[in-house]
């Protein structure tokens, strides 16, 4: 099946060769990566079936940069800029602008590394429940940063360290409207997922968890939604309990029912599982959990990319999420929490930006989010950010879902033509993550002969060793798509891991 075919299957036009655009001069060139098969700072495809990039022409580039979401300052032009265009229909809509029609293909011609060689082959990124790739627009947004407006934030006086501190809460802006979220106050900086648990584990948990206490943790859940949990509790001699799993990796909901009671002080449960892409009914339980007085914590890490989300609706207490699995860089993610939740929280860590005075007698501190975030952040990282949702919030985000559906549901067919193939959960209401066995194969011997293909996927306990031995596994291969994921990629994998048992 085509990209055409799917987007055809979903009601929307097929799709064809995306037009090209010439470079535009003057923007610097990003550094480019040793291993790279080209010179060029973005590699060129050799693929000639791939409309995003025909052989022998240069990805091409732009002076967009970022888009300042509507009412936020827009600094010597860091987050915007009028002559800045898009690669699509012109300057990059904010977060409040009017999406644009989405195809894979539109997508792709923004993310440099999906148009270079692996093994000699077109790299198929399909681990991207570990990473996503990013577009040209977050890589050119940091390369702008750095290269132009570069300054520590808060308290500067000088115009840099103010241009700098308004693209900061530009993207604390953004995150906020991004979630949901009632005000930019309600949304602290973190590195990413792991850290926002840990904060509210050492922060909220530390001061509302005792002895008897409850978290109730299902058995799908990441290490970092569970390792926390079990720490705080430790200290607190509260306990961490399990909530089990149908056999189709969907949570059991009568188990949970019994488990929750007054002892219950939190339930920490994740809005799309990274091993099963089990999508819970987040706002059902919660509402539950809540007629117990429990707080609950969601881990977003694996939701935020495929599906609009809103935490007033959802009602959660907490939400968390990590931007290198939506586009965005490395070590920068958000913890959204109530703001009567926030105001509670005492600080985690101590050290500048936190703070209002100090002295040895006596130190006061900053008011909420500026309390939980310590030191200097990742600044680069929150425009990186900003550039990220700038760029997926420009797609019609229902569109993206139901093209990520369609392309799932192709998946699963395909994957069954393989034979010896097994593939876990199959839960109905789901993200695209297909983690499987194949009969008389090891996952990390499976991964490899892929790689050969340049085809990625990840092979291993995938940080949810409970989630897997619920299946009597220790390890398993994933394929994870994304919204820039073919059909044709998809069939590349299939026909791979069908030469693979030919080749016994």
């Amino acid at each position: 099946m085509t990209t055409a075919e799917v987007t055809r299957g979903l009601g929307g036009p097929a799709t064809g060769p995306v037009p090209q655009q010439s470079p535009v001069q003057g923007v610097p060139a990003v550094p480019g990566v040793p291993q790279y098969p080209s010179p060029l700072p973005y590699p060129q495809s050799t693929d000639p079936t791939d409309p995003a990039a025909p052989a022998g022409t240069a990805v091409p580039t732009s002076s967009a940069g970022l888009t300042a979401p509507a009412g936020t300052a827009d600094p010597a032009g860091l987050v915007g800029g009028a002559g800045g265009a898009d690669s699509r229909t012109g300057p990059a809509p904010a977060l409040s602008g009017q999406p644009a029609a989405f195809s894979p293909e539109l997508a792709r011609r923004d993310v440099p590394i999906l148009h270079r060689l692996v093994n000699g082959h077109p790299l198929v990124w399909l681990d991207n429940g570990a990473t996503t790739q990013k577009p040209r627009q977050v890589i050119e947004a940091l390369a702008g940063f750095y290269g132009s407006a570069n300054s520590n934030i808060h308290r500067g006086a000088h115009t840099m360290a103010r241009e700098a501190t308004e693209a900061f809460e530009a993207g604390r802006a953004a995150v906020a409207r991004f979630l949901g979220a009632a005000s930019p106050d309600d949304i602290v900086f973190v590195r990413g997922t792991t850290e926002g648990i840990n904060l509210v584990a050492q922060s909220w948990g530390r001061a509302n968890l005792g002895p008897g206490d409850d978290i109730l943790v299902p058995v799908l859940e990441h290490h970092s939604n569970i390792v926390p949990w079990q720490m705080v509790a430790k200290e607190t001699r509260a306990r961490v309990v399990p909530v089990p799993l149908r056999p189709d990796g969907r949570i059991d909901l009568d188990a949970y029912a019994d488990l929750l009671s007054m002892r219950t002080q939190l339930v920490a449960l994740s809005h799309a599982s990274n091993v099963l892409g089990t999508v819970p009914p987040v706002r059902e339980m919660t509402a539950l959990a809540h007629r117990y007085g429990a707080k609950v914590l969601v881990d977003g890490a694996q939701a935020v990319a495929h599906f609009p989300v809103d935490v007033q609706d959802l009602d959660a207490d907490f939400y968390v999420f990590s931007g290198h699995k939506l586009f965005a860089p490395t070590g920068i993610g958000a913890l959204y929490a109530k703001p009567d939740v926030l105001r509670e929280m005492a600080p985690w860590q101590g050290g500048g930006n936190m703070i209002e005075s100090v002295d040895f007698t006596r130190t006061t501190y900053a008011p909420v989010p500026h309390l939980l975030e310590a030191g200097t952040g990742h600044i680069s990282g929150v425009v990186g950010l900003l550039a990220a949702l700038n760029w997926l919030t420009s797609f019609d985000r229902d569109a993206v879902t139901a093209y990520e559906t369609a392309l799932m549901a192709h998946a699963q067919q395909a994957l069954a033509t393989v034979p010896g193939l097994e593939l876990l959960g199959s839960a109905p209401e789901r993200i695209g993550v297909l983690t499987f066995t194949l009969a008389g194969h090891d996952p990390a011997g499976i991964a490899e002969w892929l790689d050969r293909d340049g085809i990625a996927v990840r092979a291993g306990h995938h940080c949810a060793q409970p989630a897997l031995a619920h299946y009597g596994l220790a390890s398993a291969a994933r394929a994870s798509l994304a919204l820039y994921n073919t059909p044709e990629e998809v069939d590349k994998l299939v026909a791979s891991l069908q030469q693979l048992q030919q080749a016994g």
